[in-house]
Formats: C-alpha cells, structure tokens, sequence
C-alpha cells in the first residue's frame, strides 16, 4: 500500500497544478462567450449567412471542447484519488494496475492541455492553409507528397477539425505534385506551424522492380488563414493572375465546371492557386485569401518590418534542408532534426499521429532550445 500512499500524495499536489491551468485556459471565461454566442444563433436570419454562421458554431464547439477536456481531466484526477482511498481503506490492492494506468494517463492529458497554453502568438489561434510540393525525383517524390497529404488529414480528423480542399494536382503516374487545404479548428495554426519544412523519405520503392532503397522529398508549407479585416497592402499591379479550367487533375477532389486561377506575386515570386470553388471569382477571392496569408507568414518568419522587405527566395527541397526524417528501411524510425523527438511507430504516424512531435516543437520554441 506504500506504492499507493505515495500516488495520493503525488496526485493530490496536482490539484493546484490543475487550478492555474483552468485561470490560463480561461475556461469560466469560454463558458460566458458559449452562451453569447448561442444568443446570436437563436436570432432571426443567422444563418442567412452559411460562411459567418459555419464559423460561428465552429468556435462554439472549440469553445465547448475545451471545457469539456478540461472537466474530463478534473474528473480523471479525483475519481483516480478516491480510487485510491478506496483501495487503501479495503486493504486491496487488485486495482493497482488500473490505478496507474488511469494515473499515467492523466499526466499525458494534463501535459498535452499545458502545451495548448503555449499558443501565443499573433496568429496561433488561427485557422492553418497547408500546401504540398513534391521534391525532384518524379513518381517517388509524387508518391511520397499524396502520403504526406493523407497523414495531415488524419491528424486534422483525429483532433475533429474541419478539412476542405482548395487546390490539387495529380502526379504524373501516382500520387500528387502539389496540392492545398484549409484546416479549421481553434489553434490549427498553433499547431501545424511545426509543421512547415521538407520531409525525406527513405524506403523501399514499389515502383522499382530492383527493390532498392530511394530517398525522396517533399515540402510542406503551412500559413495561417488572415481575416479579412486584416488589411495588406497589395499592389494590383504587383499580381499577374492566370485563369485556366480545371482539367480534371485531382479527380473527385475538385470541381471540374468552375475556372481555375493561380496568382503570382511578381516582386516575392509567391504563386498560389485555388480549383475547387464554385466559381472562377471566388476561385479568385480565396487565392487572394491564400496570397494575404502567405505573405503574412513570411513576413512573421523571416521578421520583417514590412511585405515590401521579403525576397523571393525558395529553399531546394533536397539533401540537407529536412526538417524531419521518415525510415521504413531497413529499419523504422520517424526523427525531428530540431528537437530530436523519434518514434520507431512509423505506422502510426503515417496514420496521424504527429501529437508528439508537435508538443516537443512548441516546447523547444517556448524555451528558446530549437535547433534551426
């Protein structure tokens, strides 16, 4: 019974921990703002506007989620102590196991509750844009981009944020050469930031009847979505804007009857592109969207006092610029070259499972101990 006198005593000293962390994640706060929000719902003519009211009840679900996390985790704690008490007033210790279980479980959800308090800066809170480039390489790198595409989707499905696609590219033969979607959901941003880099891939290629080992690459850029009430000066005369009809490229991904358009920001060299809208004008006003927001991005990046100071510079998605490795052989291991964190699951990643990496990102950038 030491074991658990000594758990009570550890668990219990969480309770304060647990106090402060519901001030930071101002969740009294979050309840007052559900029930303004509801109030606008039950007005006449609110969903007259399908985008604004769509947005509206997102943020009333994040905002519920986040309580609900957080009462779940109260509630892990003290129904883990009474368990406790439980066991040590009956002198039995069969739910030990269980116990410790329920007590690991509860540091890993308090651990990733804390990390969410790290969200702070300007546009964290933000919906993310991610676009997909594939590297040099053809048909492995092609490949390699549609795997990276569906692993972000899965992440976005597991944390029950919201995935629309904007633009999408077929590969020559397989996978895809580029492509773009919106994720929306409270932090999405925040969170996919750590995201932004070229990822190599090392594997056996099916499509090599040799079996050899190939290495390919593939870019991911992530952007926050800004808010049209954000205002960026942008020159017309600056933009070269090409329309063009979707040709199909993507398959059922996109709408084959509305007019493509792909914006080129001349003095940056920024290009972006948006297929799958109704038309080839709102085409337009989301690849605007996605112009304001990756200039934006840029400019917080590199720390730029203004647009006017970025310079068109792309990084070769090749040797050497990765951010992180993915090895399915000879052996198997996913490795983050800035903060070190691996995982030999490389299935699980594939499958989504990038909570890891991303928690240990924004913690090496919290404490200033990331490796560039």
């Amino acid at each position: 019974m030491l074991i658990l006198d000594d758990l009570k005593i550890e668990l219990m000293n969480y309770r304060p921990e647990l106090k402060e962390l519901r001030d930071v994640l101002a969740v009294d706060n979050a309840s007052e703002k559900i029930a303004e929000l509801q109030m606008m719902v039950e007005q006449p003519g609110f969903w007259d506007d399908i985008e604004k009211s769509q947005k509206t009840m997102q943020t009333i679900k994040g905002l519920e989620n986040k309580i609900s996390k957080f009462n779940k985790l109260s509630k892990m704690l003290e129904d883990t102590i009474t368990l406790i008490d439980i066991s040590i007033e009956e002198n039995d210790d069969s739910a030990a196991d269980e116990i410790l279980s329920e007590s690991n479980e509860f540091k890993k959800q308090l651990e990733e509750e804390k990390i969410s308090t790290l969200m702070t800066g300007e546009y964290d809170n933000s919906n993310a844009i991610i676009t997909f480039h594939a590297g040099a390489g053809g048909t492995e790198a092609q490949d390699w981009t549609e795997m990276l595409y569906r692993m972000y989707n899965h992440w976005a499905d597991s944390h029950s944020f919201k995935v629309s696609l904007l633009d999408y590219l077929d590969g020559d033969e397989a996978g895809l050469k580029s492509a773009s979607i919106l994720i929306e959901g409270i932090n999405a941003y925040g969170f996919l930031k750590s995201e932004a880099g070229v990822h190599r891939l090392v594997r056996i290629s099916p499509f090599d009847a040799s079996g050899r080992r190939h290495t390919s690459f593939a870019a991911v850029e992530v952007m926050p979505e800004i808010d049209d009430n954000i205002v960026i000066d942008i020159r017309p005369e600056d933009l070269k804007i090409d329309a063009y009809r979707a040709s199909g490229a993507g398959g059922q991904h996109i709408n084959k009857t509305s007019s493509a358009i792909r914006i080129t920001h001349i003095p940056t060299g920024v290009v972006v592109a948006c297929q799958t809208q109704r038309s080839q004008y709102q085409n337009k006003d989301f690849a605007m969207k996605m112009l304001r927001s990756k200039l934006i991005e840029i400019k917080e990046r590199e720390h730029l006092e203004k647009i006017e100071d970025i310079k068109g510079i792309q990084k070769e998605i090749a040797w050497g610029a990765q951010i992180r490795s993915y090895v399915f052989m000879p052996y198997t291991l996913a490795k983050d070259h800035r903060t070190g964190f691996e995982t030999g699951n490389i299935g699980a990643v594939m499958d989504g499972d990038l909570d890891g990496f991303i928690n240990e990102y924004l913690k090496s950038l919290s404490h200033g101990t990331l490796e560039k």
